[in-house]
């Protein structure tokens, strides 16, 4: 599986992405702290948890006797970056052409 499976794989599911969502709005989260507002057991917590770590999205360090979950945003921009550029550019493109015809033409009227 490569990298970037791992990561989309991460990101399918709507418990890992609220995760995400946790740790974005709030870094360094214990995970009492991010199992507290999810319906479902500690375990439960936990797998997730070891699904974006394997997919590089969530990096813990240990303080103590706490093990803090941190938020990876590198993962997510080179899937952005790899997918989601590729396939804007030329729409992007199309629309800065358009925006200077239609100018051109209004300076043409004027």
């Amino acid at each position: 599986m490569t990298d970037d499976d791992r990561v989309f794989k991460a990101l399918a599911d709507p418990t890992r992405r609220s995760l995400l969502d946790r740790l974005f709005a709030r870094d360094g989260l214990t995970l009492t702290e991010l199992e507290s507002e999810l319906e479902m057991t500690r375990f439960g917590v936990m797998k997730h948890l070891r699904v974006l770590e394997a997919a590089g999205l969530v990096v813990t360090v240990r303080s103590g006797r706490k093990k803090l979950h941190y938020l990876n945003p590198v993962p997510i921009r080179q899937i952005h970056d790899r997918w989601i550029d590729k396939y804007t550019e030329g729409r992007l493109s199309a629309l800065v052409d358009l925006k200077k015809q239609l100018e051109k033409n209004n300076d043409d009227e004027e």
